[in-house]
């Protein structure tokens, strides 16, 4: 066969092989047998072995290669992936629907119906296709960044390496009646795209897993989810291949860094990403999935999957309930690392039944006293559980619970250890009643209860366990990140008085360790390098590690968005302009403007600023806010700036970015093939500028 021939055959195979994986994945239709699709890709694995100048990136013999890495990457999400928030009850579904309706126009909440899908127990992910070809996949991680894991998702056969064609793609959303995302489509093309979804292992792979497993002398994995996490995690993509993975697709953006509403191709609903997603060739739920025109059909949804949650060949713990509108999906925003508008509705708890050994309090590093029940270890849902956080002393009233109880304890949304019920039948008589304690255990100053709260605080600012937990906070993961410095560790500095603050870290020496039981040189030496190899941290790094009641990353995150000026100018902010920021409340902003009212919460930061610490954010450079008050919105594609690019000199310049058409919007930027927000906006009065008078803006 000669090269060009050849090529040619290469590419009929590839094409048919991944319209029978598209039929099998997607369409859940078989069309010829296993055995002759394997006939199939093993022609193709031969002749691209002949003619390796003809392997390309969405070959299905790609789906395993390469060597084993030594370690996966960082990549930043173009946009954060959030989590959902969980509602355990019909109340708390009607109380989520009542919070997002005061947020709507009497017009809006007429509008209000549901998409709702089974709520996959797996490993969230998400896949970047660039010309249609995958390009990266990641894990969740923080959020904000997640590992790169795309050799591993491409053993998936369920993850398309491409995408299906335009013209069929454009075909199909004629026939299903979405006319104008057809013709949107074949305008805009499939350049740049970004799906997310789950990884997942069904029931009988499980099974044949921990089978294996337990045949060759390992621990069997306690839950599909640990197992589908741990295999995404291999270092060898032969390892993950060998698991035999499933996903499904949920969520659909189509270009870097912008909310979903102007990149869906027109989608108005959320249904109708579904419906995209199907066509374009991921596998998805769609028809487990049901359209909800009230709660009332979304309750009966749910009852249907809790009773028939075993018919699925997948590991379910609830429904996800999305407002179906993207329009008034995208008005409800984020609060906290939740989107408002949808939310999980999980299924009543995995249980089983322990005794109570003990109950003790521990105080947090905001001097909120927590009661926890110690338990004599019990199994739930394949993870030994041996403590219970009973949140309050409402919580235990509520309970009636006692040291000595026998309980059912359960996973709230099969994750959160939690005490579901007392079974008061099965006392002795030797129980002892708990009661909250008026002082703090630790410093001994008198508790207090604000207003319309039901958690006692210790008021003490030098209370050793709430300097404790604020140290271990200080440097954790999403704060400081000071690798190697434990609670242990931290907890012999304080008991040898060498650290008062966060800030005396950064002058210990080498000396003061090695006098330290267990210390040797190189051990204080290799601490001392990892504190001071941390003294430049990000803006909203350092906003979450000060710890400031309610201030999360996310929140961190929107403050150095909304903010272009120091951290130690932050005493100057007012509450009124904290309250103006979208996504923040009024509780929390009030929170952060007490912080930097008190004086010694300012003397930290000037101790910080004084033993070195650097914070690394462009926005402390900038001088000129001649944008600052000023609101941008950007529709269609530039050609000398990325749109990243010019949101963030908009921001440096102390403008704001919107993603919806209002009154508010000040400028209109628009490039090529804009979307119907341009015609939108000319109706309003929007000022419209190109993108050469946009240079001009930040020139």
């Amino acid at each position: 066969m000669k090269g060009e021939e050849t090529k040619k055959r290469i590419e009929k195979l590839k094409k048919l092989i991944n319209c029978h994986r598209y039929f099998y994945h997607v369409l859940d239709r078989q069309e010829i047998s296993e055995a002759a699709l394997d006939s199939l890709k093993k022609e193709l694995f031969d002749l691209e072995q002949e003619h390796p100048e003809f392997i390309t990136p969405d070959s299905p013999t790609q789906r395993v290669a390469g060597k084993p890495l030594e370690k996966f990457e960082k990549v930043r999400h173009p946009l954060p992936m959030l989590s959902l928030n969980d509602a355990l009850s019909e109340k708390d579904m009607k109380d989520w629907l009542e919070r997002n309706s005061k947020l709507l126009t009497s017009e809006e909440r007429e509008k209000i119906d549901f998409y709702c899908e089974p709520k996959l127990d797996g490993l969230a992910i998400e896949l970047i296709f660039e010309n249609g070809i995958l390009k990266t996949g990641s894990t969740r991680g923080d959020g904000i960044f997640g590992e790169e894991v795309t050799q591993n998702l491409k053993t998936i056969e369920a993850i398309p390496l491409k995408l299906r064609e335009i013209d069929a793609v454009a075909k199909e959303l004629e026939e299903k009646g979405l006319e104008e995302i057809a013709l949107n489509i074949k305008r805009q093309g499939l350049k740049e795209m970004i799906a997310r979804g789950e990884v997942i292992v069904t029931k009988n792979n499980f099974e044949k897993i921990n089978k294996e497993q337990i045949k060759s002398g390992q621990l069997p994995f306690a839950n599909p989810r640990n197992l589908a996490a741990g295999s995404i995690r291999q270092l060898d993509p032969k390892i993950t291949a060998r698991r035999k993975l499933d996903s499904n697709a949920y969520d659909l953006i189509t270009d870097f860094g912008e909310p979903p509403t102007e990149f869906w191709w027109g989608a108005g609903t959320h249904q109708e990403k579904h419906k995209i997603l199907q066509i374009l060739g991921f596998k998805t739920n769609n028809k487990y999935n049901r359209y909800c025109k009230n709660l009332k059909e979304v309750f009966e949804f749910h009852n249907f999957w809790y009773k028939n949650r075993e018919t699925l060949p997948y590991e379910i713990d609830g429904i996800v309930v999305n407002i179906n509108n993207n329009e008034i999906y995208e008005k409800l925003g984020v609060v906290g690392k939740a989107p408002r508008g949808a939310i999980a509705f999980k299924f009543p708890l995995k249980q089983a039944t322990t005794k109570v050994e003990n109950i003790v309090v521990q105080v947090g590093r905001t001097g909120a006293l927590t009661p926890v029940a110690i338990l004599k270890p019990v199994e739930v849902g394949g993870v030994m559980i041996s403590r219970a956080t009973l949140h309050n002393e409402d919580e235990i009233k509520r309970l009636g619970v006692k040291i000595g109880d026998t309980v059912i304890v359960g996973r709230a949304g099969d994750v959160i250890p939690d005490i579901v019920k007392v079974l008061s039948e099965l006392r002795t008589g030797r129980e002892k009643e708990f009661k909250m304690p008026k002082i703090c255990p630790v410093c001994k100053t008198k508790l207090v209860k604000l207003k319309g709260e039901v958690v006692s605080r210790c008021p003490n600012p030098k209370c050793p366990a709430k300097k404790r937990r604020y140290f271990y906070h200080f440097v954790s993961k999403g704060a400081f990140n000071i690798v190697g410095l434990g609670p242990k560790i931290i907890d012999r500095l304080l008991d040898e008085g060498l650290i008062q603050d966060p800030a005396d870290l950064f002058e210990l020496k080498e000396g003061d360790l090695v006098s330290l039981e267990r210390f040797a040189e190189k051990s204080a030496q290799n601490l001392i390098s990892a504190i001071q190899s941390k003294k430049k941290i990000d803006l909203a790094k350092f906003i979450y590690a000060l710890g400031i009641r309610n201030v999360g990353e996310e929140t961190a995150e929107l403050l150095t968005r909304n903010f272009q000026f120091s951290i130690f100018n932050f005493k100057n902010i007012s509450l009124e302009k904290l309250q103006q920021i979208q996504d923040i409340g009024p509780v929390v902003a009030k929170n952060i403007y007490d912080w930097f009212q008190k004086k010694r919460n300012l003397e930290f930061l000037e101790k910080l600023k004084n033993v070195g610490v650097e914070i690394e954010d462009l926005r402390f450079k900038i001088k000129d806010l001649r944008l600052k008050g000023k609101t941008f919105l950007f529709t269609g594609a530039l050609e000398t700036i990325t749109r990243e690019g010019a949101k963030e000199k908009i921001r440096l310049l102390g403008g704001e970015i919107t993603e919806s058409v209002s009154k508010k919007t000040n400028f209109v930027v628009v490039g090529k093939e804009p979307s119907s927000k341009y015609e939108k906006a000319k109706k309003i009065g929007i000022k419209i500028i190109r993108e050469a008078e946009f240079l001009k803006f930040i020139k």
